[in-house]
């Protein structure tokens, strides 16, 4: 079809680009772009104008060919609201108002990342997906655990693979293209070769990711951070075969692994910043390896009752393995192995009482845990009970949800939605950290969910809306707030807890959209409500020479802020384009073992943060050129939490930065194109709120594109 699209783009998954953007023939909408379609939001088709949240897109051609992401975390850090705090150089943890983590919900395809070894606090599972394999990104902010369960607070993102949507061509076809990216202060090489073969039917398109990162060099006195680098190999495929004009099955297959990704912060090798402490481990390293394959049925237009059924089978295998080699000869190595099954299916049904779109899912994970002891000459000592989480353990989690969207009068849409959720632990092999005997741990939970919002119109042409709504969400316990016995912050280990329920979250916003001629933006005010928090609370016990950590559902607070963004066109061929943070929250805690329960700051609070920049392309050119300025404030509101990792945050807080980035692009011809970036234009040394390493010095990347077939 002429215009990009699928014959056919039923349910959750349904995927539409600008015209030409795969083949780089345009430069897509940016995350500024309202009339772009997402799915992720309402899970269906419709616009980010009409949609009553605050949503943000970015396709292929931004991430790749605009910015030149490294990662999936690090595709974020642009987006209002978002800050990517990074442990190290390949283990970004984007904070999304607020929420890290296992507070965050992540999916591929419409399937989820998260699962129950997830731990609190920022992790690296998102780096396990390749941003090379990805179409676009949907960013869906605040809760929206009535279409998507547990986790989904902060905000939910949806990576849509490449191809996913588009419409299989007419013509038998054998198509390839070539992306090349290298870095200066990243010492990095990045070569993603891919094809796909088409024959009017049938597609099938694919891809290998090679990476290489040198150690990274920081900015001023900094300079070189030693063992920040890593290598990563990728692979992905997908086919799809059209039964007919609104029938199709695709199948996928995905494999990341990331090899020997230190947390230099832990060690020796860390460097002091600003007073910050270096640790004393001789190696902290992690490799991470996960398998995700699928198969999706999608339908459309089956009967007049029924105008999409979508139905998903898929396993995913997530391994990781950290080895520590500690003083006094203490050498551990650990890891987790977590095959998850799950099931979905959506429809969406057309009435007099408005779109209904209704569905059920099951997720379910077997986890097995290990952690061994050697000596210096590696010689086995000791093999625990369990390793970071319980061996021999499931968790299993069924849900069934239904969403009304209702049109109210000509202007209005009403958006109602209620979702229940049943979560069940087996944990067969727990240490009890007072016996150290072999314990069993099992629970379960149910949870109903609810949301309403609303969307309405205030001009004619419906190009200004104004929207609101409130919005529940939750995170039921899993394995890692059960049954964690390993490592945490800074001289901290945590241990087997019983008991907990759910944390419960309730979400207020409001906002206006609006597309004009030469002005496109949006504003949000919001404000969560946290209860039944679960919390680290230190216990005073000391294990292994680090301070004992239980959990409690002790935490209440709230999350508030503003998110300003917006494009204005100064002529066809020049846009200016911004966005403003403001981010405050509080949440109980105990600071010590013996203290009350006191009100302190969210842990890493997200800055106060200002992104200004222009982007000219004239029009017919081949070329195009960008300046950003990236402005940050100090951030001093620190928690007692904060204030004892003195690894990643310096005393007082972290001091703010401003980084100014150019970017450039030229289609040298028809078949190839380069883009280039200047990043950290004067040398800067500065660190992300709560990071374990400073972000890159002046950075220069140069890509180049092979795309002959476009």
């Amino acid at each position: 079809m002429a215009d990009g699209r699928s014959k056919f783009l039923p349910g959750l998954l349904s995927c539409v680009l600008v015209p030409g953007a795969v083949y780089g023939e345009d430069l897509p909408p940016s995350a500024y772009d309202l009339e772009e379609i997402v799915v992720t939001a309402s899970r269906r088709e419709e616009k980010a104008l009409e949609i009553p949240a605050t949503v943000n897109v970015q396709g292929m051609i931004e991430l790749q060919e605009i910015r030149q992401v490294r990662t999936i975390p690090e595709a974020m850090r642009e987006i209002s609201g978002v800050m990517v705090q990074k442990t190290g150089h390949g283990q970004g943890s984007p904070y999304i108002r607020g929420f890290t983590g296992l507070r965050t919900l992540f999916l591929i395809d419409g399937i989820r990342l998260n699962n129950s070894t997830f731990r609190e606090g920022p992790n690296q599972y998102w780096n396990t997906v390749d941003p090379f394999s990805v179409s676009r990104l949907e960013l869906v902010k605040g809760p929206s655990s009535v279409l998507y369960g547990s986790d989904a607070i902060g905000g939910t993102v949806n990576a849509i693979s490449k191809a996913y949507g588009y419409a299989i061509p007419a013509e038998s076809a054998l198509r390839s293209r070539v992306v090349l990216r290298g870095a200066t202060a990243e010492r990095s090489f990045i070569i993603r070769p891919e094809a796909d073969y088409s024959n009017g039917a049938l597609s099938v398109q694919g891809g290998i990711s090679l990476k290489s990162f040198g150690d990274l060099e920081a900015g001023g006195a900094t300079g070189r951070q030693p063992k920040t680098g890593y290598d990563e190999q990728d692979v992905d495929f997908t086919i799809k075969y059209d039964i007919d004009d609104n029938r199709r099955v695709v199948a996928a297959f995905q494999r990341v692994n990331q090899d020997d990704a230190w947390r230099v912060h832990k060690t020796v090798f860390g460097k002091s910043w600003r007073g910050t402490t270096v640790g004393s481990e001789l190696q902290r390293s992690l490799d991470q390896e996960r398998t995700l394959a699928y198969l999706q049925y999608q339908a459309r237009d089956l009967a007049s009752w029924v105008s999409d059924v979508t139905l998903s089978v898929s396993y995913q295998q997530q391994k990781e393995e950290r080895l520590r080699i500690r003083t006094r000869g203490r050498v551990d190595r650990q890891g987790t192995d977590v095959g998850t099954l799950g099931l979905w299916g959506q429809i969406n049904v057309p009435s007099r009482l408005g779109l209904w779109t209704a569905g059920t899912e099951v997720y379910r994970d077997e986890v097995d845990s290990f952690r061994r002891n050697f000596d210096t000459d590696g010689n086995l000592t000791s093999v625990a009970i369990q390793g970071p989480v319980a061996d021999d353990a499931s968790y299993t989690t069924a849900a069934a949800y239904v969403q009304n969207v209702l049109p109210i009068g000509d202007k209005g849409s009403l958006y109602t939605g209620l979702r229940y959720t049943s979560s069940k632990l087996d944990a067969q092999t727990v240490e009890d950290p007072q016996s150290g005997n072999v314990i069993s741990v099992d629970d379960e939970w149910s949870k109903l969910t609810a949301s309403i919002r609303y969307s309405h119109a205030i001009d004619a042409d419906g190009k200004t809306r104004v929207f609101g709504g409130v919005s529940q969400g939750f995170r039921a316990p899993n394995l890692s707030d059960m049954t964690r016995f390993d490592s945490a912050r800074s001289n901290e280990v945590e241990t087997p807890v019983f008991g907990l329920g759910h944390e419960k979250f309730v979400n207020y916003e409001l906002g206006i959209k609006i597309v004009q001629d030469r002005f496109d933006g949006q504003l949000s005010l919001y404000y969560t409500n946290i209860d039944n928090l679960i919390i680290r609370t230190p216990t005073g016990r000391i294990i292994d020479g680090e301070n004992e950590i239980s959990k409690q559902n002790s935490g209440s607070g709230f999350v508030k802020g503003i998110e300003l963004q917006g494009r204005y066109h100064l002529s066809d061929a020049l846009y200016l384009f911004g966005n403003l943070t403001w981010l405050d929250g509080e949440v109980d805690t105990f600071p010590t073992a013996n203290s009350p329960l006191v009100a302190e700051p969210l842990d890493r609070l997200m800055p106060t943060r200002l992104y200004l920049g222009s982007r000219w392309r004239p029009s017919e050119s081949d070329y195009w050129l960008e300046a950003l300025l990236n402005i940050a404030d100090n951030q001093d509101k620190l928690s007692t939490r904060d204030q004892a990792d003195t690894d990643r945050i310096p005393v007082g807080g972290t001091p703010g930065y401003t980084v100014l980035t150019l970017r450039g692009g030229w289609d040298i011809s028809d078949s190839l194109g380069l883009s280039l970036s200047l990043e950290n234009v004067f040398d800067e040394n500065y660190r992300i709120h709560g990071s374990g390493l400073n972000e890159p010095g002046r950075n220069l990347i140069l890509s180049l594109f092979w795309r002959p077939y476009r």
